[in-house]
């Protein structure tokens, strides 16, 4: 009991200690914040991330590289939407519509905690670039699509039970899905860079999933999948390490789907090109001899040349033989009349 008393004392101590300082000392118009406004101030959020950061969270933030700067990351995303449309409609026998939702940057940390759960998370393989990539279906579009392609009735809600595992038939009808959507994904990096993006595997538990560092840059783009009344959500990860490889060519600026080409600088190119002057050189012949004789040279020394009037003349641009040709004599010129072209083998040579 005396020692209740005494932290009834302390605490009501504090307490006065406070107001005195906030009376003395500080300032009067200084109010406390609540909770709410320190989690607005720290940058947190109870939506689940769905809106931009503010607050201390942007700015350590802030250093994460945006995937404006990859104009081209776009035209490969809508490219994919076209083509998911197409192929899941061939692939349910049903009426699929794909949009997208957002295209972001993350932190791999932070989006394998913010995954809703129960998903399928598929880990897939980029063939050329020799990295990986993350794909997540969430439960809805498990559901429904196991609906669809096991031939469910429209207009039925989909009996889900949380929590327990996916059976074997759901992993393989999604993991089919999931193959679909890669192939889609390949062709439409096709104008960019010829890649193959191959199924690896497929975990259920984030924390199998991992293929970055959690502190590392990613793109996540999100898709919508709508079957009339049913679809859920497909998000695509692709870690900036995984795109370092075509990082270049995302970089290019376009018009419409021609992926960085000018046709207009490459007319002018060409035409400026034809119209270079290159020295050539006609070889007589060549002949070998030793420092020592060359340092003997004096002013009337004759080098005798193997070569006769009817000898090949070899013509030469820089380091590269490419005609072979008679010599003789033109308008009190010496001339040299080209007789064969050198192909790059017997250049070569």
């Amino acid at each position: 009991m005396a020692q209740t008393a005494d932290d009834a004392q302390s605490v009501a101590a504090a307490v006065a200690a406070a107001g005195d300082l906030d009376g003395a000392g500080g300032d009067p118009n200084a109010r406390i914040l609540n909770q709410n406004e320190i989690d607005s101030l720290l940058g947190f959020s109870d939506d689940g991330g769905e809106r931009a950061h503010s607050g201390m969270r942007a700015i350590i933030d802030s250093a994460l590289v945006s995937y404006e700067r990859l104009p081209m990351l776009e035209v490969v995303f809508d490219r994919l939407v076209r083509m998911m449309t197409t192929s899941l409609r061939n692939f349910t026998s049903d009426n699929v519509e794909v949009s997208i939702d957002n295209i972001t940057s993350i932190r791999f940390g932070d989006y394998l905690n913010s995954i809703p759960l129960p998903a399928m998370l598929s880990v897939f393989k980029v063939e050329e670039w020799d990295n990986y990539g993350l794909l997540t279906v969430d439960s809805a579009l498990i559901y429904s699509i196991v609906d669809v392609l096991l031939g469910g009735r429209r207009g039925t809600a989909a009996m889900r039970i949380e929590g327990r595992p996916y059976t074997t038939i759901e992993r393989n009808l999604v993991e089919r899905m999931i193959n679909v959507v890669l192939g889609d994904l390949s062709v439409a990096f096709d104008p960019l860079s010829e890649v193959t993006f191959r199924f690896d595997r497929l975990e259920t538990n984030p924390r199998f999933a991992t293929i970055a560092r959690p502190a590392n840059a990613a793109v996540l783009a999100r898709l919508r999948v709508d079957m009339e009344d049913r679809g859920g959500r497909l998000e695509v990860l692709l870690p900036y390490a995984t795109l370092e490889p075509v990082r270049e060519l995302l970089l290019q600026m376009f018009l419409g789907e021609k992926f960085g080409r000018d046709s207009i600088w490459e007319a002018h190119l060409a035409g400026q090109l034809w119209n270079t002057s290159v020295p050539i050189e006609a070889v007589l012949d060549t002949v070998e001899l030793s420092l020592r004789d060359v340092l003997r040279w004096e002013v009337g020394t004759r080098i005798l040349l193997g070569a006769t009037p009817q000898s090949d003349v070899l013509l030469r641009c820089g380091d590269v033989s490419m005609f072979v040709g008679a010599m003789g004599r033109k308008g009190g010129n010496i001339a040299v009349r080209i007789v064969e072209k050198l192909d790059k083998t017997k250049a070569a040579q």
